[in-house]
């Protein structure tokens, strides 16, 4: 795919390091476009006969301007176009990190002629724009930088290593030899031999099923990437603190003997078989006259109805209460709700009615069912799968894979209904559009601006 994207005629800059105090000795000021080179060498001073040559490294400083005044030593890659991620001019500047340095080099290139402010996602734009890359790889690119566990960066390595494109290339090529069969007998059916409905309605049901495969496998990806966000909800002191630190293995939360020691929403962030999981320690919920608590049992609340699963926290000893069926009956319908027994380390207290009531049985104390915890919060939310997950479509992705399918069952309606060539060929269009989408070899600039403005500035 080619184009000229929105001012593809500006250079643009922007910082492709994260930028905070104390946090990275260096940062990298990245520029992209035809006043790239030019920029940067009016605003350094390289010593000695270092040639601005392709593949270069140079050495030097960056000056203020009048050309006196240094303001940080750097380094220059320069990288001419074509041979670029963007297929443009593109040059870093390799700064040290500090806050003050890093505003002070962007500054001095934005002064430049020519050059103006990145937009989010802008390079990897121009790199698909410029046919350099796919727009799956430029997405898989979005989805290894905001990789939250080992799984997830796996699976965009696996776009960003073409998988996806590959896949969707085979697919569409499949689907375009049936309609190039199509066409040719709607056009010259006297001179061609007979076509094989047969075989070509078992192909397109083919793909269709590949297709709804892929589909199913982008809710388990969808799961991996983003995670899980797992509420832990029961009456005070049933142990939910308790179970955030087994988890979590380290102490995010205070834990006692007293009713309502959790006055507020604690998150804590882990990773379960690769599953991103921020678990919601949340505020026991009960009756209160405490302000302070009652602003905790509130976020609670919130909690519940923006949580995948709900961890129903009781205590086994002391039996399924009134006031657990109470919370039960206020977790939102379509919500998951897993109920835990908690304290299954007390075996002569437990009782056998709630043990019955339980979901899973653990101890929060001695880890007594941790396993299987893991297992049933996994399952209740499609993360787990006996299946390896080598490959995943992004939402988008999946919208049009599964428009693609749609279209496809339309078109084996009509060659069941008996009706003539030509009519096959009209929904058969449309799945091979969606699949372009896909890839990107059928998308408006407008569409383009909306994918990328959810990437990170500088990448």
């Amino acid at each position: 795919m080619s184009g000229n994207g929105p001012d593809q005629a500006l250079s643009i800059a922007a910082i492709a390091t994260a930028v905070a105090p104390g946090q990275g000795g260096i940062a990298v000021i990245r520029l992209s476009g035809p006043s790239a080179v030019r920029a940067v060498a009016a605003i350094t001073v390289i010593p000695g006969q270092q040639e601005w040559e392709s593949h270069r490294v140079l050495y030097g400083h960056v000056v203020a301007a009048g050309g006196v005044e240094r303001l940080d030593e750097v380094l220059v890659l320069v990288m001419l176009a074509p041979r670029s991620f963007t297929g443009e001019d593109v040059v870093e500047i390799h700064c040290h990190g500090g806050v003050i340095a890093v505003q002070q080099v962007l500054a001095r290139v934005l002064e430049q002629p020519g050059v103006r402010r990145a937009l989010p996602g802008e390079f990897s734009q121009r790199a698909v724009l410029n046919g350099r890359l796919d727009l799956t790889r430029a997405e898989a690119i979005g989805d290894l930088v905001g990789a939250r566990s080992q799984r997830a960066a796996q699976l965009a390595m696996a776009g960003l290593d073409g998988g996806i494109q590959k896949k969707m290339v085979v697919l569409r090529e499949r689907l375009l030899d049936q309609l190039s069969e199509l066409e040719a007998r709607v056009d010259f059916e006297e001179d061609l031999p007979p076509l094989n409905g047969e075989a070509l309605l078992q192909e397109l049901q083919a793909v269709r099923l590949e297709l709804l495969t892929l589909v199913a496998d982008a809710e388990r990806g969808s799961v991996v990437r983003h995670g899980l966000r797992v509420a832990l909800v029961g009456r005070p002191n049933v142990g939910k603190s308790s179970l955030l630190n087994l988890l979590s293995r380290r102490e995010r939360a205070i834990v006692t003997d007293l009713p309502g020691t959790t006055r507020d929403l604690l998150e804590s962030e882990i990773v379960l078989d690769g599953v991103p999981i921020t678990l919601l320690d949340t505020a026991g919920i009960r009756a209160t006259r405490d302000a302070v608590e009652q602003l905790g049992i509130a976020r609670s609340r919130d909690a519940l109805a923006s949580a995948d699963l709900v961890l129903l926290l009781f205590d086994l000893a002391q039996g399924w209460s009134e006031e657990d069926q109470a919370l039960f009956a206020q977790i939102p319908d379509g919500v998951p709700c897993l109920r835990v027994g908690n304290k299954a380390d007390l075996r002569l207290d437990v009782d056998v009615e709630a043990a019955s009531v339980a979901d899973v049985r653990l101890s929060a104390v001695t880890g007594e069912g941790e396993q299987d915890l893991v297992r049933a919060v996994l399952e209740r939310c499609g993360g787990l799968s006996e299946q390896p997950l080598l490959l995943a479509l992004n939402q988008r992705q999946s919208d049009l894979a599964a428009t693609a399918a749609e279209a496809l069952v339309r078109s084996e309606q009509v060659a069941a209904d008996g009706l003539p060539w030509d009519f096959w060929t009209i929904d058969l269009r449309q799945a091979i559009r969606s699949l372009g989408e896909i890839t990107g070899e059928q998308l408006t600039e407008s569409v383009l601006d909306r994918i990328f403005s959810r990437f990170c500035i500088g990448k």
